[in-house]
């Protein structure tokens, strides 16, 4: 087969142009890195005073990685090493997850237990100084740094908060933080609560020991509370098993990078999982990362009803690339998707059914009953066309029950556990009712027993 020559004149442009494009693009980087190279020299031969180029090259990885996104960051050997100790559930300091918002240094939930979250720094405070310095200009290992020191000593941490009317400061004396990932109990017969503060290396399996221990206290489980307010996340495989955890079957969670075709997807299975009861997800601001996976999984799947406030919206996945040196790199490389490919990154979690945090003991002053009035007590009532001679209405007798037992100070104290649990014992009642369809926590039990 013979080509013309006005085809081959064709390919031969073709060629030119692409290999012109290469060109180019190598051409322009290799003029950028030329250009850096020039100013490191400038600066390392001119400047006022001696200068460290280790520090110099150090300084330009973050600044390139500052104009990415709040979590991309350089870490330090020691940096690196004090992230990972975070993992394993100890460490030194007060106690706080943070990061940057709008490169202001936020708080995105304090621990449970920790001197931050015995001082009340809350989810959602701005740190405005540490220890007087101002924090424009800090990073965050900067500011962890800062926080951190030997145990009772004394840091004064400045906040702003949206209904403070000017900073106000916090002096929090410093501890080791051990950090308790899983805690449980039962709340009354049939009931039990579990709140998992931080996703470490044990969480899953520390989850798993709990629910044996609840099902083991209680005849039957006829419900289960899973609290993940001011949960800040951690590790994203134990987020992905405890998801599994609770179903049998789908989709937990997505991850997209750059291109969207490669898309990772994770599943759960079967084996090893406990469906056979209603649950219910505490949500607030300060859930964020893993505790977002998790929540988005077991709604979407209809497995739990998720119950709260909106959480954080830090939806984006960190991988990090060690260096020789013991330094580390920590980069965004893509986004979670929940099971309905809603993006958690920016937008949270919205829950099913919206609880504020009610201070308990208002509320209950709030339901209290007042005095009964009915129409012949106002003035000016419109009198009856006759009066009935009134006599005492005949009592019924009721049958004699053994005292309650004391209420669960949990569930006396906090607004949104009580309400939890009354929705996981009224649950299939308020399901009947046609405004409530959307709130269907035993899905998974009823779509069980259909295929029985």
């Amino acid at each position: 087969m013979f080509l013309s020559r006005k085809f081959l004149l064709g390919i031969a442009l073709v060629a030119v142009v692409v290999t012109s494009g290469h060109v180019t693009a190598a051409k322009s980087e290799s003029d950028k890195l030329k250009i850096f190279s020039q100013v490191l020299s400038y600066v390392r031969n001119n400047y006022v005073e001696e200068v460290d180029e280790d520090k110099l090259i150090e300084g330009a990885i973050k600044g390139m990685l500052a104009e990415l996104d709040a979590h991309s960051a350089w870490l330090s050997p020691k940096q690196y090493k004090e992230m990972m100790s975070e993992t394993k559930g100890e460490f030194g300091g007060i106690g706080i997850e943070i990061t940057m918002k709008d490169r202001i240094l936020t708080i995105v939930a304090p621990i449970e237990d920790t001197p931050a979250y015995k001082a009340g720094l809350a989810a959602g405070d701005v740190i405005v100084k540490i220890e007087g310095k101002m924090t424009t200009e800090m990073d965050i290992f900067e500011a962890v740094k800062f926080m951190r020191g030997k145990p009772q000593s004394k840091v004064t941490i400045t906040i702003m908060r949206s209904d403070f009317k000017e900073p106000k400061d916090f002096v929090i004396t410093r501890d080791i933080i051990r950090v308790k990932s899983v805690k449980y109990q039962t709340l009354e017969e049939g009931y039990g609560y579990i709140k998992i503060t931080q996703f470490q290396e044990k969480t899953a399996r520390q989850l798993l020991s709990a629910l044996y221990q609840i099902k083991k206290e209680n005849k039957s489980l006829k419900g289960l509370i899973l609290d993940l307010r001011n949960n800040p996340g951690g590790l994203l495989p134990q987020a992905l098993q405890v998801s599994d955890i609770f179903l049998e079957e789908g989709r937990i969670v997505s991850t997209v990078g750059r291109d969207p075709s490669q898309k990772e997807i994770h599943y759960a299975h079967k084996e090893g999982s406990f469906t056979d009861f209603p649950l219910a997800i505490l949500i607030n601001s300060g859930s964020a990362s893993a505790s977002e996976i998790v929540a988005g999984a077991l709604q979407d799947t209809g497995r739990a009803i998720i119950m709260g406030e909106k959480s954080f919206g830090k939806g984006s996945v960190q991988q990090i690339i060690t260096m020789d040196d013991g330094s580390a790199l920590k980069l965004t490389v893509a986004r979670f998707a929940t099971p309905k490919d809603r993006f958690i990154q920016e937008h949270g979690i919205t829950p099913d059914a919206v609880l504020e945090n009610i201070d308990m003991e208002n509320y209950q002053k709030s339901i209290k009953k007042g005095p009964i009035w009915r129409e012949k007590d106002y003035e000016r009532h419109l009198p009856g066309v006759e009066e009935p001679e009134e006599g005492e209405a005949p009592k019924v007798q009721t049958p004699s029950v053994a005292p309650k037992e004391k209420k669960n100070t949990l569930v006396e104290n906090d607004y949104q556990v009580f309400q939890a649990l009354n929705y996981l014992k009224f649950g299939e009642y308020l399901a009947k009712n046609p405004a409530l369809q959307h709130l269907k926590v035993n899905q998974a039990r009823e779509k069980k027993e259909e295929n029985k």
